[in-house]
């Protein structure tokens, strides 16, 4: 994906907020130039997913890509029996990662290490599943599901704690982020038909987030050279990360918190061009 971004807008540097699985569609956000810098304030933002679920059947890679680990005779599994363990899934809960997955253990990635047939042991990390909602479809064993959830949530180990809970073992398929924080597959291009024209400005990265203008030229001058202020010289409310805009709604910087004394730095100075 970075690589084709990079011939389709003529850039080098090129960055993403977040993997998709080899077989997942839906939203990526990409950043350009030195919009990258912006990608932290994205990459930990929830996501929101859908997909399905096929009970009775376990893999190795927890979705429809790998290879088949173990079947169960699921059919007697009621549509209230999986919604309460889904409800059961729900909150704050500790997931382990999978194998094939982006995360390091001891400097590698786990996906690489699967890949050599080693399997390593995971620490499991607290997630927030704020929404799980699963439904039956037309397709025997086959349940739709929605999730909305916070950034490091791996809906396939989800979708595979489902089978466990139910008695057996699942796996996803289909899977489809339709939403990082704001950013809805609504509003998405696909990457056939990306262009200049679909480049949205710096600003709009920082959607959802408190924004204040910077006053006077003095102002916008301290911030372009990166200076530790007031936050009564920006006006800022809050606990921050505030987006600094000039008066033409550019963003020039974004501000955070830097001590108790009430003042605020730069995380992040952009030029304006």
């Amino acid at each position: 994906m970075v690589a084709r971004c990079r011939r389709i807008f003529g850039q080098r540097r090129v960055g993403h907020g977040g993997t998709l699985d080899p077989d997942a569609t839906g939203v990526l956000l990409v950043g350009l130039g030195q919009a990258t810098r912006l990608l932290r304030f994205l990459s930990e933002l929830p996501k929101s997913y859908t997909g399905e679920i096929v009970l009775g059947v376990a893999t190795s890679t927890l979705d429809a890509a790998g290879e088949v680990m173990g079947t169960w005779d699921m059919s007697a599994v009621r549509p209230t029996d999986v919604a309460a363990a889904a409800a059961g899934l729900t909150g704050e809960i500790d997931q382990v990662p999978p194998m094939v997955s982006a995360v390091k253990v001891g400097g590698r990635r786990l996906h690489e290490l699967a890949r050599a047939g080693v399997e390593v042991e995971r620490e499991a990390r607290r997630v927030t599943v704020h929404r799980f909602v699963v439904e039956p479809t037309g397709e025997p064993l086959v349940h739709r599901a929605e999730v909305d959830c916070s950034s490091g949530t791996y809906v396939r180990s989800l979708a595979a704690d489902l089978g466990t809970a139910l008695g057996g073992g699942a796996h996803l398929r289909a899977l489809r982020r339709t939403a990082i924080g704001l950013f809805t597959v609504d509003e998405a291009v696909s990457l056939d038909s990306a262009g200049v024209e679909h480049v949205k400005p710096p600003a709009d990265a920082l959607r959802g987030r408190p924004r204040v203008v910077a006053a006077d030229a003095d102002t916008v001058a301290a911030i372009g050279h990166g200076k530790v202020l007031d936050r009564s010289v920006l006006g800022a409310e809050g606990d921050g990360p505030w987006a600094v805009l000039d008066g033409a709604g550019r963003l020039l910087a974004v501000y955070e918190r830097y001590d108790d004394a009430g003042r605020v730095k730069p995380a992040v100075v952009l030029p304006v061009a």
